[in-house]
């Protein structure tokens, strides 16, 4: 009888490297490569990683997740190499940055990093970076032959000059927990304001500040300018002028500035400089509708100092309960003007709905605020007038959604018009 070795197992075949100067100091992200691909990656030096990704073994790689922190930003060209040896190789780019500034990220990203996220790494981000790398592409569908470009129809930037002539109402939308509409709020509120009179429509400009998930753009099919980036690397260099021509008009009567193209970081900007961009946005117009992020950032409260009503989204649910009472501790703590938040509840109860209605009601008993503004649920029509790039109004005026923020947006316009006439 002959003795047989067992056999070795096969060693698991590497999906993933990680690349940095040193792995050692990106301690969370070995933990969570551990967590999300067991042994099936490695570590590889800025060095040593272009030799690898040249050899036959990358052919198996999905991924790279190159860690930079500041001291790699001398050393950005090799960086930047590396990301254009992987994604000619078909191999997908993370970035883990830490406390990297914002306009090196910004050259990594534009040289086709797929994805980036913040060191320390927050709870399941790196999976969520991986669960959108791993998605396929979308299907190419079919398209129109090219127009000619002097037959295309661009959105123009605003054609008339920077006065400074105007006392804008400033009016942010925060949502207070994700899916709850404000971004969705903000676009139908800023065109219903844009649209309400055919002869002296107020001038309404719509500010997408958030860096990295903005779809102010996507909702009103609108490209993102390059220029947007410039305007925030330096806004104590940008006049009226530059800042009006950063912006796009949406079927000549909105007026918007988008969010960057590339994912930037919500720190790119300062609270000075948040105060110089809503300045002149509010000096140019009679309305300044701000989507602002929905985390809580240096800068939100130069904005929430500067508002005029500040506008909290929320459902009937424990999630959105659980960060107003946050919001509103921090808010109060710091003797900020809390009371100009105006809650906003997005898919509200329906009339007939008893049991809801009183929900709501005791919701509100509990966490000692008023809910002002109920908002009814506009079904599919909603997600398909996003996905067309129109407003409500444009897309699905009969939606009981569009009547409803229309009818805010004239008592809004009606109550300015009345502060305007008593101040005269």
């Amino acid at each position: 009888m002959t003795s047989v070795a067992p056999l070795q197992p096969e060693p698991a075949p590497i999906v993933a490297c990680t690349i940095s100067r040193d792995v050692q100091n990106f301690d969370l992200l070995i933990d969570d490569m551990e967590n999300e691909l067991g042994e099936s990656w490695g570590d590889l030096s800025f060095d040593d990683a272009p030799i690898f990704l040249g050899q036959p073994e990358a052919a198996n790689l999905e991924f790279v997740a190159i860690a930079v922190d500041t001291k790699d930003e001398a050393d950005l060209t090799r960086i930047a190499e590396i990301v254009r040896v992987a994604k000619a190789r078909g191999v997908k780019v993370v970035l883990i940055a830490d406390q990297l500034s914002p306009i090196a990220l910004h050259q990594l990203l534009r040289l086709g990093a797929d994805d980036f996220v913040p060191y320390p790494l927050p709870e399941g981000a790196l999976h969520d970076a991986i669960f959108r790398m791993r998605q396929p592409a979308p299907v190419a569908a079919a398209v129109a032959p090219p127009v000619a470009q002097d037959e295309e129809e661009k959105p123009s930037a605003p054609k008339f000059k920077a006065k400074g002539d105007r006392d804008g109402v400033v009016l942010p939308v925060h949502g207070m927990a994700g899916g709850t509409g404000s971004s969705t709020f903000a676009v139908n509120l800023a065109w219903e304001l844009a649209t309400i009179s055919k002869t002296d429509a107020p001038r309404v400009c719509l500010l997408d500040l958030d860096f990295q998930y903005g779809s102010v753009a996507t909702y009103l099919d609108l490209p993102r300018k390059e220029m947007i980036f410039e305007i925030l690397s330096d806004t104590a260099a940008v006049d009226s002028d530059a800042f009006l021509q950063s912006m796009q008009t949406f079927n000549d009567r909105l007026h918007v500035f988008t969010a960057p193209g590339d994912m930037l970081p919500l720190d790119i900007i300062g609270p000075d400089d948040i105060n110089r961009i809503v300045e002149m946005a509010a000096t140019n117009f009679d309305y300044v509708i701000i989507d602002m992020p929905k985390t809580i950032v240096s800068w939100t409260e130069a904005v929430l100092n500067r508002a005029h009503v500040y506008f909290a989204l929320l459902e009937l649910d424990l999630r959105s309960a659980q960060n107003i009472l946050r919001l509103t501790r921090a808010l109060k703590a710091e003797a900020l003007p809390h009371e100009k938040l105006r809650y906003v509840m997005n898919r509200a109860p329906k009339f007939t709905d008893l049991s809801g209605k009183s929900r709501v009601k005791r919701l509100a008993e509990s966490l000692e605020i008023g809910i002002e503004i109920h908002l009814p649920d506009g079904g599919i029509q909603v997600t398909q007038s996003n996905d067309h790039g129109l407003p409500l109004a444009e897309n699905s005026a009969k939606n009981p959604l569009r009547r409803e923020i229309q009818k805010l947006a004239k008592s809004l316009h009606d109550l300015n018009k009345g502060v305007e006439a008593a101040k005269s």
